[in-house]
């Protein structure tokens, strides 16, 4: 039989393994996903976020960016609709079929026609180039606020701790409690559902991509990792509770 500690320094390791990108996540910003086949233009959209403070990644074909968000979960994409493996346009529902995550289409055509393709096949912005950085850099903000917002309350309570799923911050009384993007977005799904269970593939699909809903190993990993640094007493959890065979509740009631 496997003791505890065994297990999970094999999930730790399982993990490891399998996400490239896990480990660029110690930073908390919001990941954005740039659909662009022009290298260049992409290089510039990569500095520019990053720039801001945000985590950039990039796919530069349609099957790219659907396989980018069903393993890496972005915040947000910015889609350029001239693409060399079909039209963008196409794409748009694919990409709302894996994720919530808001979409900005990015176009040289500003015909109103297909401003209004783009937003009833679920985009949530249009913009027509050529454009502003700061314009850029305004609706995004926009639509990762609306987003926040959208999900639930702005900040989660529970006991001494407050998580401000806008600002993605946790703090514990006036002192920030550090999370890396993984641990925030496991603890965002939960607050948002605070005093439910959350199963297990949804827990994944929430915090790693659709691509990872098989992979309990990275649940019971992460989950270990937050109790170490918000429970008293990790071993006998008050706020990540267990339901057997189901996936983890938050609890957010007053004892």
């Amino acid at each position: 039989m496997v003791s505890l500690g065994a297990q999970l320094a094999l999930d730790w390791l399982a993990a490891l393994a399998g996400a490239r990108h896990f480990q660029e996540q110690m930073s908390n910003e919001p990941a954005i996903l740039v659909v662009e086949d022009d290298p260049s233009l992409a290089r510039v959209y990569a500095m520019t976020l990053e720039a801001e403070g945000y985590r950039a990644m990039d796919a530069g074909t349609g099957q790219g960016a659907i396989a980018e968000i069903r393993t890496r979960n972005p915040d947000l994409v910015v889609l350029d609709l001239g693409l060399p493996d079909g039209d963008g346009l196409d794409l748009v529902p694919k990409i709302r079929a894996n994720t919530a995550a808001p979409i900005i289409v990015v176009s040289g055509c500003g015909r109103e026609t297909e401003k209004i393709r783009a937003l009833d096949a679920g985009a949530d912005d249009y913009m027509t180039k050529p454009f502003s950085v700061p314009e850029l850099l305004a609706r995004l903000r926009v639509l990762l606020r609306k987003r926040a917002r959208l999900a639930g309350d702005a900040t989660v309570s529970f006991g001494e701790y407050t998580l401000d799923l806008v600002a993605r911050r946790l703090v514990r009384g006036r002192a920030e409690v550090r999370l890396s993007a993984i641990e925030f977005r496991l603890l965002a799904t939960l607050a948002r559902h605070r005093d439910r269970v959350v199963t297990t593939d949804v827990l994944l699909k929430e915090t790693w991509g659709a691509a990872y809903q098989t992979k309990t190993g990275y649940l019971r990993v992460y989950v270990h990792a937050l109790r170490a640094k918000i429970e008293p007493d990790p071993a006998n959890p008050r706020y990540i509770l267990n339901a057997a065979g189901l996936g983890y509740r938050l609890s957010a009631s007053d004892r």
